[in-house]
């Protein structure tokens, strides 16, 4: 009989089905901390009891596949912005243990004003601040925690303090504000260093749990590949370079004892009416409520820069909202600012959406060849492909799902305006799916486009799209 001593944490997958098939292995370099980091917290989820209740967010990074990993609720954030991301959290979900999850080029960085003024807040979250001194994930260049003299790729020379200042030690501005009851710097240079660290892991959990308000965990660690060292090299540097310049310790734990640091009283919930006077949202706007979903809508649009993919989105799921219905918008785009490849995956439906990404659309409406090539096989049996003609001239390989051929371009073209291509095409869309109203499209589009040029355009633009259906889709 054998007796398991130890095993991977419940609230890591199993296997790493998100990152591909059966992989077992993180898309972490051999040597690197964040594994071991990664564990730490999985335990103390587990040990805490909270895997039901945690929220991971993970901004762009080394860690910004954390959602292969960790089995919990899990949102991708902008870069910087996972504070900002985690405190809207924390006010509609009162109960949830929220953990934003920071490199040092994006939290001291792009993100610093969202990291100080959450603490200066005393949100109720759990922060940890992975510092390895480094930008890991795009080529090893100079981050804030550089330390002086240290080499990388956009300081081959060292790191001058004269040059490009001196490292930033967060910890202590985070000390130095009010609010927060929990700040410590840990390392991952030995084990018993590693054992350090999963103690104030689990401490800064735990104050969440017990609701006691802002903790905050800066971890030192290794990377090896950018810094041009072996592991065992690694952690060493970390030990004998990095400790020095950022010391470990604590630097504040006011959840020892009886403390009141702020007003804890919740403020009073702003009423939707508010809400909408603050955005600017006329109530007048339509909410029909008549559309009857005969499935749930995944939508994909794809296409190039500059020819409205995104803008057509927008439209669509703002459409969607005024029919009532739940929608979400996730938009993906090339560096380029014209002709870099775009797409934006919409959801549509009467129930939650537990995800904004769109992976296989029951309905894919391209505006180019390159976009058709991209993502024809990725439609459900079933679905439909709305075919810009005008620029993807080849057929439909498939048998399993229905193609509409719309010349949407060359339409735009005759009316005046290629911008509306992605008008005439989400027409044809909505006649055929009817997830949405025309009516509703129509009274949409005015709020979305100010200049009346474009307006009266994009009401032609749909005007076109109608006629085309009328003669094509008897």
């Amino acid at each position: 009989m054998h007796t398991i001593k130890h095993h991977k944490a419940d609230s890591l997958y199993p296997t790493f089905e998100r990152k591909a098939p059966g992989a077992e292995v993180s898309h972490y370099c051999p040597g690197c901390g964040h594994g071991t980091v990664h564990n730490l917290i999985a335990e103390a989820i587990d040990d805490l009891g909270i895997q039901d209740r945690t929220i991971f967010c993970s901004p762009v990074g080394c860690s910004v596949f954390a959602y292969y990993y960790f089995d919990v609720g899990n949102i991708q954030c902008a870069h910087g912005r996972a504070p900002a991301v985690a405190s809207a959290m924390r006010r509609v979900h009162d109960d949830a243990i929220i953990i934003s999850y920071q490199g040092d080029g994006d939290l001291a960085g792009i993100g610093m004003s969202q990291i100080v003024h959450a603490a200066n807040r005393g949100e109720n979250l759990t922060i940890f601040f992975i510092n390895n001194a480094i930008y890991g994930m795009t080529g090893g260049q100079m981050a804030p925690t550089t330390i002086v003299g240290q080499k990388t790729v956009t300081t081959p020379g060292g790191r001058h303090a004269a040059n490009e200042g001196f490292p930033i030690g967060v910890a202590e501005i985070i000390a130095s504000l009010h609010a927060p009851v929990f700040v410590e710097r840990v390392s991952l240079a030995n084990a018993t260093k590693v054992m350090k660290a999963r103690m104030a892991i689990r401490k800064a959990l735990r104050n969440q749990v017990e609701k006691k308000g802002f903790s905050f965990v800066e971890i030192l660690s290794p990377c090896p590949v950018n810094w041009k060292m072996t592991p065992v090299e690694a952690r060493r540097w970390l030990e004998n370079s990095l400790e020095p310049v950022f010391p470990v310790g604590n630097l504040r734990d006011l959840a020892k004892g009886p403390f009141d640091p702020l007003d804890r009283k919740k403020p009073a919930r702003v009423s939707e009416r508010r809400i909408f006077e603050i955005l600017g949202v006329n109530e007048e706007e339509p909410h029909s409520g008549t559309v009857r979903l005969k499935e749930e809508q995944n939508v994909k649009i794809a296409g190039f820069g500059g020819q409205g993919v995104l803008s057509a989105g927008v439209l669509l799921a703002n459409c969607a909202i005024a029919e009532g219905l739940n929608t979400t918008w996730l938009p993906s785009y090339g560096a380029e600012m014209r002709g870099g490849t775009a797409n934006a995956g919409i959801n549509i439906s009467h129930e939650t959406i537990g995800s904004p990404i769109v992976t296989n659309p029951n309905a894919l409406i391209v505006m180019n060849l390159p976009s058709l090539d991209a993502f024809e096989d990725t439609v459900r049996p079933g679905g439909a492909i709305y075919v810009n003609s005008s620029l993807a001239k080849r057929p439909i390989r498939r048998a399993d799902i229905t193609p509409y051929y719309v010349p949407a371009s060359d339409m735009a073209v005759d009316l005046g305006a290629i911008q509306c291509a992605g008008v005439i095409l989400l027409t044809v869309y909505a006649l055929v799916s009817g997830a949405i109203t025309i009516e509703t499209l129509q009274k949409v589009i005015p709020l979305s486009i100010k200049r009346k040029n474009l307006l009266d355009l994009n009401l032609r633009a749909i005007e076109a799209g109608i006629a085309w259906h009328r003669e094509n889709c008897r």
